[in-house]
């Protein structure tokens, strides 16, 4: 049993390294972090969205920006596109679950505003819908996915591809280039503060 709990750590741990070492992927992500900034400095908003771990990590990134991550300032506009279970539950009985996200992307999204699409196989149908709908309004969007990238890979303005196609690792990589971003994000915002 041990060997196998350091075996996991180890997997998680060259997955992180793998992460560090993809110079592509760290230039995506200084670009995501870049339009983010871009996009509360123009007083747009930043959403997102996903299914399941990757609701919640949704969620949590959104808390992150909405709230605080490293030092109090004021609160940014994030929010995952989950959090209101009536909706989604109204939604998804009359019209279907594909159509959860986009939905609530043609009613809240705007011109200029930030979609983080999160989906570890990029072929979640609700995801790539709402990707869909983000580009018809002019979003701009942003998809984390695994190695593979599914059919996310093709319809998004940014792909951040973990470099695993194992659902865990995949997910620990999204939240790790999720705090990434928030980080890079309130520093490039609030640094005077």
């Amino acid at each position: 049993m041990k060997q196998k709990i350091s075996k996991i750590i180890l997997n998680a741990a060259d997955n992180y390294s793998a992460i560090s070492q993809d110079h592509q992927l760290n230039q995506k992500i200084y670009e995501c972090v870049d339009i983010s900034i871009n996009a509360f400095k123009n007083d747009k908003k930043i959403l997102f969205c996903g299914n399941g771990g990757s609701a919640s990590d949704a969620q949590h990134l959104a808390a992150e920006l909405s709230g605080r991550f490293y030092f109090d300032r004021p609160p940014l506009y994030a929010e995952a596109l989950h959090v209101n279970s009536s909706y989604i539950t109204a939604v998804a009985n009359d019209h279907g679950y594909k159509d959860t996200y986009s939905r609530m992307i043609e009613s809240a999204g705007r011109e200029g505003d930030v979609l983080f699409a999160l989906s570890t196989s990029g072929n979640s149908n609700n995801v790539l819908k709402a990707i869909e709908k983000a580009n018809d309004i002019g979003m701009i969007t942003i998809g984390l996915t695994g190695l593979d990238g599914g059919k996310l890979k093709t319809i998004c303005d940014i792909v951040l591809s973990v470099p695993s196609n194992d659902t865990p690792r995949v997910q620990e990589g999204h939240i790790l280039i999720g705090h990434i971003i928030c980080q890079l994000i309130e520093e490039g915002l609030f640094s005077n503060v």
